[in-house]
C-alpha cells in the first residue's frame, strides 16, 4: 500500500479559515512535520498533499489547503486553488479555531452535503474554547461528525487525534472500506464447504445465526456446494464424501471437538475467523492474540459483542470464552462485557480486547475500534481468534487464509 497511486487514495481535504490550526492537524495526523505551522495568517499558500498510510483503513492523501478567508489579490489565487480541490476530496474536514465556526462554515458544510462528501467538523484549539451545545447539536443533526482538538504548536501530537482518525473511518465511502469476500477466495468453483453448526440454547428457535446465513450465502454467490451438519455427525458426513471438503468451517465454540475430527490435510477454520476479516482487520487480530500468552489472573479484559442478545446457559461471550481464556492463564480474570454500541473511551485499564465477529456490525464501525485499541496501545483479537489461540490450533485456524488476507481497502 505504501505505492499505491493517489488516484486509489482516500482524498482527505482540510478546509477552514486562515490560522484555524489546518496545518497543525495534518502533522499530527501524518506524526511528521508535513506542513509549515505559524501564527501568521496565510502561511499555507498553496495546497500541501502527504500521501500515508490511516491504519487501519489503508492508503490515504491528506490535503492541507490555504485559508478561504485570505485577502488580496494572490489570496484570492489561493482561494480559487482551495476551491478547485472540492472535487478531489472524499471526507472533508471542516476545521474551525475555538468560537469561531460561523457563516463560512455553515456554507462549505452545506457545498460539501450538496456534493454528497461527507464532512467532519472539527473544532480547533479547544482549550481556548469548548463549542457551544447548540452548535454541536445542530451539526450532528446534519450528519457531521463533531470532533475536538488540542494541538500544540509544532503539530506533532495533541488531544483528540484519535477520535480524528475514527471519524475519518467512519465518515471514508463504501468504495474505500470495501470488504473481502468471506470464502468465496477460498473454495474452488463446485467445491465442498462444510458448515459445523451446533444448536444451543441461544440459536434462534427455527432460525440459523446471521453469521452462518452470511457465509452461506456467499458459498453460493461462488457456486460451492453447502453441507451443514451439528458437530455430532461430522464425522458420519466426512465418511459419506467420495472427497475431501475443500474447506470445513466452524462455529468456533466447537474448535475444539472438529479440529479433533477433521484430518490435518483438510482446510479448517471458523466463522468468527471469517468475518474477522470481512468485519475487521484479521492481521491485527491474530497479533493480538499473541497478548493472551501474556495475560495474568486478574487482569482485565474487555469482550464486546456486536448484538445484545439475550444470555441464556453456557453464553459464549460470558461464560465459555472467559473460561478457556482462564484456563489458559491458570487463574481467573476481571471480565468485562459490553454488548451493541456501548464501546468505552478510554481502553487502558484492558490488556486485551476480544471482539465478537460483528456480523451484524459494519465493517467501517469495526476499523474504527480497532484504530481506537491501536491508539491507546491495547491488544485487540476476536472470538474465533482468541477461542483457536486457546485450543492451541490457531496457526491451523488461520492456514486456509494465509497467503488471501486482503488488506483493509
Amino acid at each position: 500500500m505504501g505505492t499505491a497511486p493517489k488516484a486509489l487514495r482516500l482524498h482527505v481535504g482540510l478546509f477552514g479559515r486562515r490560522n484555524a490550526g489546518k496545518s497543525a492537524l495534518v502533522n499530527a495526523i501524518a506524526g511528521q512535520p508535513v506542513a509549515i505551522v505559524s501564527p501568521a495568517p496565510g502561511t499555507t499558500t498553496d495546497p500541501v498533499e502527504k500521501a500515508m498510510e490511516l491504519q487501519p483503513i489503508g492508503p490515504i492523501v491528506l490535503i492541507d489547503t490555504a485559508g478561504l478567508d485570505d485577502e488580496g489579490e494572490l489570496g484570492g489565487l489561493r482561494v480559487q486553488k482551495t476551491e478547485a480541490l472540492v472535487a478531489r476530496t472524499d471526507v472533508a474536514l471542516v476545521v474551525a479555531a475555538a468560537g469561531g465556526w460561523g457563516a463560512l462554515e455553515d456554507a462549505l458544510l452545506e457545498r460539501f452535503q450538496a456534493a454528497k462528501v461527507p464532512v467532519v467538523a472539527v473544532m480547533s484549539q479547544a482549550d481556548r474554547g469548548a463549542a457551544a451545545p447548540e452548535l454541536v447539536a445542530r451539526l450532528k443533526a446534519a450528519r457531521a461528525q463533531v470532533v475536538s482538538t488540542i494541538i500544540p504548536s509544532e503539530g506533532r501530537a495533541g488531544q483528540g487525534i484519535e477520535s480524528l482518525r475514527e471519524a475519518i473511518i467512519k465518515a471514508a465511502p463504501d468504495g474505500f472500506v470495501e470488504p473481502p469476500l468471506l470464502l468465496g477466495d477460498l473454495v474452488p468453483t463446485g467445491g465442498v464447504v462444510v458448515l459445523v453448526v451446533p444448536i444451543d440454547l441461544e440459536a434462534p428457535r427455527g432460525r440459523l445465526i446471521q453469521a452462518q446465513v452470511q457465509v452461506i450465502r456467499d458459498a453460493l454467490d461462488h457456486d460451492a456446494i453447502c453441507v451443514m451438519a451439528r458437530e455430532n455427525r461430522l464425522a458420519d458426513v466426512l465418511s459419506a464424501l467420495r472427497e475431501p471438503p475443500a474447506l470445513v468451517v466452524t462455529d468456533s465454540q466447537a474448535f475444539g471437538h472438529v479440529s479433533r475430527v477433521v484430518p490435518e490435510s483438510v482446510p479448517l477454520t471458523s466463522f468468527s475467523i471469517l468475518f474477522a476479516r470481512v468485519k475487521g482487520d484479521l492481521p491485527t487480530f491474530a497479533d493480538g492474540a499473541a497478548a493472551i500468552d501474556g495475560l495474568r489472573p486478574g487482569d482485565r479484559v474487555l469482550v464486546c459483542e456486536a448484538c445484545t442478545h439475550h444470555p441464556i446457559g453456557e453464553d459464549i461471550g460470558r461464560i465459555k470464552l472467559p473460561r478457556w481464556l482462564g484456563e489458559h492463564v491458570g487463574g481467573e480474570l476481571d471480565v468485562d462485557v459490553r454488548a451493541g454500541r456501548d464501546f468505552p473511551d478510554d481502553l487502558g485499564p484492558y490488556k486485551l480486547i476480544v471482539h465478537c465477529g460483528a456480523c451484524v456490525h459494519s465493517r467501517r464501525e469495526v476499523l474504527a475500534r480497532v484504530s481506537r485499541a491501536r491508539g491507546q496501545g491495547v491488544p485487540m483479537t476476536n472470538y474465533g481468534v482468541a477461542i483457536a489461540k486457546t485450543h492451541g490450533i490457531l496457526p491451523r485456524a488461520l492456514a486456509p487464509l494465509e497467503g488471501r488476507e486482503q488488506a483493509p481497502a
